[in-house]
């Protein structure tokens, strides 16, 4: 099964190698049948801290076994815009 990739913000990268995205999306309302946001933020493995961007770059983050208890996504190398 191939491993999702998801694009959002960058919200926190205080932590040793780990950064906080948030990735918005779109979704329909059943009764108003307007299109409203809902947005989830992801704790993204970076290992040896390869991404050097700041709070509010966009970046990719892809789908990987857990590395701890909130942790189960990392950066890809490409998107980080060093």
């Amino acid at each position: 099964m191939p491993k999702r990739i998801l694009e959002g913000v960058v919200v926190s990268d205080k932590m040793d190698k780990t950064i906080v995205v948030k990735v918005e999306r779109r979704i329909q309302h059943p009764i108003y049948k307007k299109f409203i946001r809902r947005s989830k933020k992801y704790h993204a493995h970076d290992e040896a801290n390869v991404f050097k961007g700041k709070v509010g770059e966009i970046v990719r983050i892809r789908e990987c076994r857990p590395l701890s208890k909130t942790k189960s996504w990392e950066v890809l190398v490409e998107a980080a815009k060093a």
